[in-house]
């Protein structure tokens, strides 16, 4: 009984507020199963389906490390989400519930334990490439029926503190990728990427600083196949680049902002721990995003945004 009543109270209701059967709305909508379907060492994405009739929201609630309930509000026409800021090697119980009216209608729950802090199956980025990028990192018989093939791994833009990469995938398909590389500290880092990328921006990195970078192509959780290159961040750009040369800086930018323009940045949800923003795109298009702000230490923090999307959770 007490695993059961280890749900967490929403931020905005005091739990007397729990729908009863007089005053909830009818069970119209079921959550199914809530699956993990990545797992890093600081890092979950959880992912469900709605069998029947949907949700207005959803919202994700655990306790961290330190015993803290979390919330992670959640669009109803989501069916995943990835929580962040996750400690290694660490037990967590997460709990989603699906709302209507603002009311719990329904919930599923799963335990998940994060990686290791230094997953052992995957070398650290100082290690020396192999002889060949594509040396496959299992036994040939061990690889799924349909063999998969990374491409090269390509640089498609770099500034002074981050770096985007791209690469193909000529044959077969990956469950996940991982992106491992050192910091300018030297300590290992990974990104989680999802199999459907091709891409992944690499923020929060020195200038003029050199980072070897190797791309892994997973299946389940076995290493396939590993690309790696090596980058030079730019440096940083004096503060009177501009004013050098108006004659040409100022129509390149003036030609920019006539194809493309960010909307006002909105605040559809806030939590105590989190902000949901969305912004609007009347004009033009974008690559892609990139929400700075500095944390309450006074650290700064990069989210890179894919160019398709108009909201993000800052968790």
């Amino acid at each position: 009984a007490a695993a059961k009543t280890e749900e967490l109270p929403l931020p905005s209701e005091e739990p007397k507020t729990e729908a009863t059967p007089s005053d909830a709305l009818p069970a119209r909508a079921v959550l199914g199963e809530l699956k993990v379907s990545s797992i890093t060492p600081d890092s979950v994405q959880l992912q469900w389906s709605i069998p029947e009739s949907p949700f207005d929201s959803f919202m994700l609630q655990y306790r961290d490390a330190q015993g803290q309930p979390q919330a992670l509000p959640i669009d109803g026409r989501s069916r995943s989400v990835k929580v962040p800021g996750l400690s290694p090697s660490c037990q967590y119980r997460f709990h989603l519930y699906g709302l209507q009216g603002g009311k719990r209608i329904d919930h599923v729950s799963t335990d998940v334990v994060t990686d290791a802090a230094v997953p052992e199956e995957l070398p650290l980025p100082s290690e020396e490439p192999q002889p060949e990028d594509h040396k496959p990192e299992q036994p040939e018989t061990e690889r799924p029926q349909t063999k998969a093939d990374l491409g090269e791994l390509r640089v498609s833009s770099v500034t002074p503190n981050s770096v985007q990469l791209q690469w193909s995938v000529p044959k077969g398909s990956f469950d996940s990728f991982t992106l491992q590389y050192r910091d300018a500290q030297g300590q290992p880092q990974a990104l989680a990427v999802d199999g459907g990328s091709h891409s992944v921006t690499v923020p929060g990195l020195s200038p003029s600083h050199r980072y070897r970078f190797h791309l892994y192509g997973l299946w389940g959780r076995k290493r396939i196949d590993r690309v790696s290159t090596d980058v030079v961040t730019e440096k940083p750009q004096p503060e009177d680049h501009k004013a050098k040369d108006p004659q040409t800086e100022a129509p390149a930018s003036e030609a920019l902002l006539a194809r493309a323009v960010l909307g006002e940045l909105r605040v559809s949800s806030v939590t105590p721990n989190s902000v949901q923003l969305q912004w609007t795109v009347p004009k033009g298009s974008f690559d892609s995003f990139m929400l700075q702000y500095q944390d309450a230490q006074g650290q700064p923090q990069a989210l890179p945004i894919d160019g398709r999307s108009h909201s993000v959770m800052v968790p």
